[in-house]
């Protein structure tokens, strides 16, 4: 083995370290994706387990970055800093403790996750039914190591702050009120497995919704009384916050970017946008009065859906509509299907509008996009086509789908998490269906520009929240006077970025550095500019930081004016 193969593998080895660690961390993900892992065992968010995954983390960005990238070819050079990225990201996050003080939702808080992700896993083996039950089993003491670090958080001043603790409570309030619906007792095994069913109910009665009862009465008479007023609604108020929230915001938009820059940022987003809700709202409304378009877009009880179904039909429209003119801009489509559904029942009621959950490797499970169907009547209808768009074709379904599809790379650089590549793509694909002729007319166009709205309130709104110690109303009024958004929407926004700090600046991020490549492709190559090459470049890399994907594409352009 010559010097360049040498460290071709120590970096392949360390790719597949941090894979495995990944997985030891969080053996639900493995278990979500299709892959081989412990199926049997949930996260072990014990003090000593953290600090240990955080160590192993550091261990491995150190032995990454020791390899001379020199010695390296292009794709493997890619993958040295994809590993320190990743490993450093994840050590991130231990080192904020989000975990000690994430209580209010299922797709941000730990001790509701499980509520959410068990029940999309499939049961295709005996084995994998067997470790659901074990998993149920473990739940209790889940719960129990989840109660004791939020303990340890408040001893420490990192208490949530009250409007996201009674969230929490609703959340759970939902959960054990709906004895029929519970997500856990509703997951069949794909294959015969003797009482499946009946031990299944039993753990779930006797184990699990006790569990979550004394997990919702630790909250109630702990956690709800020393929680920070509304008005400390970020982590500005914990103590170390400006410190932890600029590690959170490194990692969610790979950047350097201060809490300043992004905030200014979104104000000239928002500035830039009037002209286009005059000229679409004048085709809409029959006014380019922009205070006017708002007020249409979020009292106009005709812009509201009839029925649940009716809003899954019309992003189902939606999808066909994409998935017949993508071959014009993409060379390679999903051969994956998606699935539309309602968001669960317990999830609905302060859940997000939509999200969308990968297909696993193994495929077993399709790729599915949820839509929010609770109160139909309180729902945008000019905003369904955006959402679809983003959430499926040509948006996260279209690019996660490629991504896990590149066998040629390895395992991390088909499920790196990398935020700001992710959601920039998919809110980049809200504009290019636009581009693709793809909305239905100058009403769905300016949900696109509420979409576009949102996402630049969020750059005001979090760094508002996080670094400037705004309250709950002061954001709440911002996206009130700066967006579409209907009373019914503003709420829930706030309260997500008060819960995932730094998450949200991620999507217009990286949107504005894929749309920055775009404009240098096009003006370097001229004539010889294909979008279709152009996608291929920025998807076929998998998810990358954004100066990664710089270099990618940089590169890509430079072998096309030789």
């Amino acid at each position: 083995m010559n010097e360049t193969q040498a460290v071709t593998s120590q970096i392949a080895a360390l790719a597949d370290e941090l894979v495995a660690a990944r997985f030891e961390a969080d053996p639900v993900e493995a278990s979500l994706l299709g892959l081989e892992g412990p199926h049997h065992r949930l996260v072990d968010y014990d003090e000593t387990a953290r600090q240990r995954c955080r160590d192993q983390m550091f261990a491995v960005a150190r032995a990454a970055t020791a390899v001379d990238p020199v010695r390296l070819e292009p794709t493997d050079r890619i993958t040295r800093e994809l590993v320190v990225q990743q490993a450093c990201a994840l050590a991130a996050h231990i080192e904020v403790r989000t975990e000690e003080f994430s209580v209010s939702d299922g797709l941000s808080a730990p001790a509701l996750w499980p509520l959410v992700a068990l029940p999309m896993i499939s049961l295709g083996s005996a084995r994998m039914a067997h470790g659901y039950l074990d998993r149920l089993a473990a739940l209790p003491g889940y719960l129990a190591t989840i109660t004791e670090r939020q303990r340890s958080g408040l001893a420490r001043g990192l208490a949530p702050p009250a409007f996201l603790v009674r969230a929490g409570l609703d959340y759970i309030d939902r959960y054990l009120s709906n004895y029929d619906a519970d997500p856990l007792r509703n997951v069949p095994a794909q294959v015969p497995v003797p009482d499946f069913a009946r031990h299944r109910d039993a753990l779930v009665d006797d184990k699990v919704r006790p569990a979550y009862a004394r997990y919702r009465m630790f909250l109630a008479t702990e956690v709800a009384p020393r929680a920070r007023p509304d008005a400390q609604a970020g982590l500005w108020w914990q103590p170390g916050g400006e410190h932890r929230y600029a590690a959170l915001t490194s990692v969610h938009t790979t950047t350097e970017r201060g809490a300043d820059e992004l905030h200014e940022t979104g104000m000239a987003v928002l500035g830039e946008l009037a002209g286009e809700y005059a000229e679409i709202g004048a085709a809409a409304f029959g006014t380019s009065d922009v205070p006017e378009i708002f007020q249409r877009l979020r009292h106009d009880r005709a812009l509201r859906w009839s029925s649940g179904a009716e809003l899954l039909d019309a992003a189902r429209a939606a999808i066909r509509r994409a998935e017949a003119v993508a071959p014009g801009w993409f060379d390679r489509l999903p051969a994956d299907p998606v699935e539309v559904r309602p968001v669960p029942d317990a999830e609905a009621g302060g859940g997000a509008a939509a999200y969308y959950t990968p297909p696993s490797l193994d495929g077993t499970r399709p790729g599915t996009y949820f839509a929010n169907t609770s109160e139909p009547g309180s729902r945008c209808r000019h905003l369904a086509e955006a959402i679809a768009f983003h959430e499926v074709i040509p948006g996260h379904h279209f690019q996660t789908t490629t991504a896990l599809g590149l066998d040629r790379l390895p395992l991390i650089r088909r499920i790196a998490d990398v935020n700001a590549y992710a959601e920039g793509w998919a809110l980049y694909a809200e504009r290019l269906a636009d581009e693709m002729g793809l909305y239905s007319g100058p009403l769905s166009r300016l949900g696109m520009l509420a979409q576009d709205s949102l996402r630049a309130a969020r750059l005001v709104v979090d760094t508002g929240l996080h670094a400037y110690g705004w309250s709950r109303q002061r954001a709440v009024d911002f996206l009130t006077e700066y967006t579409p958004l209907t009373p019914a929407e503003v709420g829930p926004e706030v309260d997500r970025y008060a819960a995932v700090p730094g998450q949200a600046l991620s999507y217009m991020v990286g949107r504005q550095e894929i749309r920055r490549l775009r404009a240098e492709a096009e003006r370097r190559l001229g004539p010889a500019f294909d979008i279709r090459r152009f996608h291929e470049a920025v998807l076929d890399c998998g998810p990358v930081p954004l100066s990664l994907l710089s270099t990618v594409v940089g590169d890509w352009i430079a072998e096309r004016e030789r």
